[in-house]
């Protein structure tokens, strides 16, 4: 957890609207020497997360005599601190490689993977954003080269028959993204969450990629609901989780909406609503370098007002 507090990221960075622009972000931790710790989550199950600073979103690896399935692939800059980190755990090539959803800091070594003859596996929308926008470079945007993209894809849910598991993915619509896949490992009883869940600290919801706060909500309880109280759950971002890390996040989540709907419902405006700092009880746990509390206020604010406009546009249709 410690590296997410002190991760020196510039306020350049925080202002910008997501969470792809991860070759800023590496700058900003050039500092510190980063890294990738291994855990066995369960026999021939691995996550590999981020020691020292931020090296993107927390992989998933299933090894075993089928072969290696791994779950999104960080940033560009720690290709080789990834490998080394898989190979400490297998020397086989990697047959497929899930992308949980778009951001760089979950699909920057797409193509790296891709040109190794790695099969890339995803939800349609993120082949679709990937096709249509491009992949965020230093320049802008820039299209995304063909071995970057997946080659497989799903539109609700998908099973893998590997390794001794039953793996279901399954589409969770407009939560983190309109891309968002969850994996759930039925016999170790293990789900990698995507970004879907950022365990223990504010959750950072594309508004701007098809992410909604109301599908966020819906796609933990989702899991939530999945879950018992053996299940080890592994967050896009923060240490290893279990039921009771993702209750603790819904139950935040949800009073939050509820505190800002409230001010929304008011007529308050978003700088007003700033002002009034209705979050400040969250402050010391939940804030870290990228969503700050007026940051979450903000976001939420944003996400309550195109929840409403949704919400009275449907009504419309239907009469």
């Amino acid at each position: 957890m410690k590296y997410f507090k002190k991760a020196a990221i510039s306020k350049g960075l925080v202002a910008a609207s997501t969470l792809i622009l991860t070759t800023s972000l590496f700058a900003a931790e050039k500092k510190q020497e980063v890294d990738f710790s291994t855990t066995e989550v369960s026999p021939g199950l691995y996550m590999l997360a981020g020691v020292g600073g931020f090296t993107g979103g927390n992989i998933g690896l299933s090894v075993g005599e089928d072969g290696v399935v791994m779950i999104d692939d960080s940033m560009p800059p720690l290709l080789d601190k990834m490998k080394k980190s898989i190979k400490s755990v297998t020397d086989k090539p990697v047959d497929f490689l899930i992308n949980t959803h778009v951001h760089g800091d979950h699909t920057g070594n797409n193509e790296n993977m891709g040109k190794e003859g790695t099969r890339i596996v995803a939800h349609e929308n993120l082949r679709q954003h990937l096709l249509t926008k491009g992949i965020r470079t230093q320049k802008g945007n820039e299209k995304a080269p063909k071995a970057a993209l997946p080659v497989i894809t799903f539109s609700h849910s998908m099973s893998f028959h590997l390794n001794g598991e039953d793996a279901k993915i399954f589409h969770v619509a407009h939560a983190h993204t309109d891309g968002d896949a969850v994996i759930h490992f039925k016999n170790a009883n293990v789900i990698h969450m995507g970004d879907t869940f950022f365990n223990g600290m504010f959750p950072f919801i594309d508004l701007d990629s098809g992410g909604s706060v109301d599908g966020f909500i819906k796609a933990q309880k989702k899991v939530y609901k999945l879950s018992n109280d053996d299940t080890k759950i592994i967050p896009g971002h923060g240490p290893l989780a279990n039921k009771k890390d993702l209750k603790m996040a819904i139950e935040m989540l949800v009073d939050v909406r509820k505190i800002i709907t409230k001010l929304v419902k008011q007529g308050k405006s978003e700088a007003e609503v700033v002002k009034l700092n209705p979050l400040a009880k969250y402050d010391a746990k939940w804030t870290w370098g990228f969503i700050s509390t007026e940051r979450m206020t903000k976001q939420i604010y944003r996400g309550v007002k195109e929840g409403h406009k949704h919400a009275k546009e449907k009504g419309h249709h239907s009469h």
